[in-house]
């Protein structure tokens, strides 16, 4: 294209030198023409740019990726009695456990998932799903309050197995996360282990709490709240012997920092066999380049033979 400028600027000026310069003035039609008598040749040069681009194929590219696995299927037991608002860990235990379930979520894309929640009772807060938003959303909405209090471990447990029992699949596991002792519901917690076992269920559990004494939001003798320093008391013997029994293991979460990486451990430990393929797919653009190409040519023909026919 620089050469076919090049040589039209040296014959055009050629052209203009050679012209007899007349005494009358131009008028009318032949000013309005010698004005726009340039503009055939931009008009082929903006075709044969358009054809250029057109020849060259230009493609877009399109990555489609199949992710294929083999999940697992899991379900976290997540006790909300009233002693998983002490504040030991931030903000309390359990907006922090909250918050790392969720971090946990987000980093199995193809598992299946579900909640249980227990205090003085049991209740599948969401069941099974591969839907990460419902999930997060479900989480979210766990809070203090919403059963009776007391922490049956038994039949957290027990729903949780429930949740798994008659599903076919090669890996069932739950991660059970409390605070506290076994005080409450109607089955023990030795007997839910045994339902798991039976079943072929891996058991995780998690006692959180620091050691010691830790502060948390009581209601006081006038009705408002006032924080006390409370003793944390987990039965470790019973939750290390239901997750040995079971297959899994035991974790004590005593700080922020703690408990996420126990779940960052247990989600390396229960691995998920992954298969991505991508399909990469061309597409061609070259047709509106063609069309623009034949539209300037048409113009500059129009142009050339009708607006500045030379009559004789």
């Amino acid at each position: 294209m620089p050469v076919f400028i090049i040589w039209y600027s040296i014959t055009n000026n050629r052209r203009s030198s050679s012209l007899q310069v007349s005494a009358i003035p131009a008028r009318g039609m032949g000013s309005r023409k010698a004005s726009f008598r340039h503009l055939p040749f931009i008009l082929r040069m903006l075709s044969l740019a358009f054809l250029i681009v057109a020849l060259a194929n230009p493609q877009t590219r399109n990555d489609e990726q199949n992710t294929e696995g083999e999940g697992i299927d899991i379900i976290l037991c997540i006790d909300v009695s009233g002693s998983m608002t002490a504040q030991d860990l931030t903000p309390n235990r359990l907006e922090a456990a909250k918050n790392v379930a969720i971090d946990f979520v987000n980093r199995r894309p193809t598992d299946r998932i579900g909640i249980v929640i227990f205090s003085g009772e049991s209740f599948t807060q969401c069941p099974l799903t591969t839907d990460r938003s419902v999930l997060i959303s479900a989480i979210q909405n766990i809070r203090h309050g919403l059963l009776e209090d007391g922490t049956a471990i038994g039949a957290g447990l027990s729903t949780s197995v429930d949740r798994l029992r008659n599903i076919e699949s090669k890996s069932k596991v739950v991660v059970l996360l409390t605070d506290g002792e076994n005080n409450g519901g109607l089955i023990d917690p030795k007997t839910a282990k045994e339902i798991a076992k039976a079943f072929d269920i891996k058991v995780y559990t998690i006692g959180v709490g620091t050691t010691g004494m830790a502060p948390q939001p009581m209601r006081g003798p006038t009705g408002g709240v006032e924080i006390r320093m409370v003793k944390v008391s987990i039965d470790e013997k019973l939750m290390t012997e239901i997750a040995t029994q079971t297959g899994g293991k035991y974790f004590r979460a005593q700080n922020n920092e703690g408990l996420s990486e126990i779940y960052s451990t247990i989600d390396a430990l229960e691995k998920t066999k992954v298969e991505i393929t991508t399909t990469t797919r061309f597409t061609d653009k070259f047709l509106p380049f063609a069309i623009g190409a034949a539209f300037f040519l048409l113009l500059e023909i129009l142009f050339r033979y009708l607006v500045f026919r030379k009559f004789p």
